[in-house]
């Protein structure tokens, strides 16, 4: 798989490259808020996917697991009765929640200037009938 000296996120073949895969894990929709959620502190599961709000208990195992893999979300079991299971960021997954809350912030504070741009889209796209 050739990948592009000036952009290693962009593959010349069918399979993803590494560096795409793990970017696709910290941009989905729940990885980008699971590691903002845990810049704060750990969480357990509950309290996560509470603070997270709208998750499946499903699709938040599956983001903690696929996090855990990449080496971004540290798993901690402690043998008690019930079960108590904490989730942190490795180091590695504190570098990735801080460039990721960068973004989320510019979100937040660019979002009036977002609108505006889609407006003006929608009413050129209006005036020529198009959608």
């Amino acid at each position: 798989m050739a990948v592009s000296a000036v952009n290693p996120l962009i593959s010349s073949g069918e399979t993803m490259c590494p560096h795409r895969l793990v970017l696709e894990h910290v941009t989905s929709r729940w990885g980008v808020l699971v590691l903002i959620q845990l810049l704060d502190r750990p969480h357990r599961f509950s309290e996560l996917r509470r603070a997270i709000g709208r998750v499946s208990e499903k699709m938040l195992t599956q983001t903690l697991q696929t996090l855990e893999r990449d080496g971004l979300v540290h798993r901690d079991a402690k043998p008690v009765i019930p079960p108590r299971v904490d989730y942190s960021l490795t180091g590695l997954g504190r570098e990735a929640a801080e460039q990721v809350r960068g973004l989320a912030e510019w979100t937040a504070r660019r979002m009036s200037a977002v609108q505006e741009a889609r407006e003006g889209y929608d009413a050129r796209k209006a005036d020529t009938g198009q959608r």
